[in-house]
């Protein structure tokens, strides 16, 4: 059997303890080295999250990169990247279901006002607060690919109106649905079009004490502007699970802001079988001289 060295590169975590564990079972015909490895040029694949910046440098016979989820931005902004490289990004069937469960858990945070409850409680205070009815409320997505269907369609069946916005509705279509949505979701992709796209000029286009589920990318928010408007009552409260930086610094305003809720991007994430398979798929097409077909458009972003 013909064997497959796949180079792990990241600078945010251990990927080898988080993957080595399934690769023996769903991907035998691919080994596992470190950026270390004593035969470079032996190396034809990478699996890679947030890559260091020279992490590319040492491989001259990469024939593909392996992201591990269908975020891939991370990857196209390194800059030792190979021009012309594929880019091949894990679609976990499931995530779409995973990203589903966590906006809605935060889409009836914001509904049921559960915050202003947990308030409350902690000052021993008994105050009702009767919400309206799903039906009344607009839930706005900001992208509606794969996941994004998912997701919109999970909250209509729960009854909520549900306004979509994708980059080819324009500007024109993304002032209905600022306007409209009590609650914005933002699922979009990361580009140069969408990189900052929340920001005080999205968030003053926005519904008076709407608030924010942000699972795109951590590039798409401008911090300092979505603080500002929190703090002047623009929006009632934001659930974040992406940031730029991560792990979010312990001094980052975000994590003591009483309208933030900060999750550690769990929204939803490729199980390493997932990864495996992929590796594994893209491996034997690599081998049989084949492209690989989970390669991503690199000149789009996704």
């Amino acid at each position: 059997m013909t064997t497959t060295r796949c180079v792990l590169l990241s600078a945010a975590f251990d990927m080898h303890e988080y993957f080595g564990a399934v690769m023996a079972e769903h991907a035998p015909a691919v080994t596992l080295v470190g950026p270390d490895t004593a035969e470079p040029e032996a190396v034809t694949l990478a699996l890679a999250w947030r890559p260091p910046g020279d992490g590319f440098t040492r491989f001259p016979a990469l024939q593909a990169v392996c992201g591990i989820g269908a975020g891939i931005d991370n990857i196209l902004s390194c800059p030792s990247l190979p021009a012309g490289l594929p880019v091949v990004r894990v679609l976990d069937p499931r995530q779409g279901a995973a990203m589903a469960e966590y906006v809605l858990f935060h889409v009836l945070w914001h509904h049921r006002r559960f915050g202003r409850f947990l308030e409350q409680q902690r000052q021993a205070r008994w105050q009702r607060f009767v919400a309206p009815p799903a039906g009344e409320m607009t839930v706005g997505i900001l992208g509606l690919g794969r996941i994004g269907g998912e997701v919109a369609g999970t909250l209509q069946g729960l009854g909520y109106r549900v306004a979509g916005w994708r980059r080819a509705d324009g500007p024109a279509g993304l002032d209905a649905v600022l306007a409209r949505s009590d609650i914005l979701v933002n699922l979009l992709p990361l580009t140069p079009e969408t990189r900052g796209i929340l920001d005080h000029r999205l968030f003053r286009r926005m519904k008076p004490g709407a608030s924010l589920v942000q699972v795109g990318r951590g590039e798409h928010l401008v911090e300092a502007d979505l603080l500002a408007a929190l703090d002047s009552g623009r929006l009632s409260g934001a659930a974040l699970d992406v940031f730029p930086d991560e792990p979010l610094a312990a001094s980052h305003p975000f994590w003591h802001h009483p309208g933030i809720v900060v999750t550690p991007h769990v929204a939803s994430e490729a199980s390493p079988v997932e990864v495996a398979r992929t590796l594994a798929r893209t491996a034997a097409e690599l081998a049989a001289g084949q492209p690989p077909s989970a390669a991503i458009d690199r000149r789009r972003g996704y």
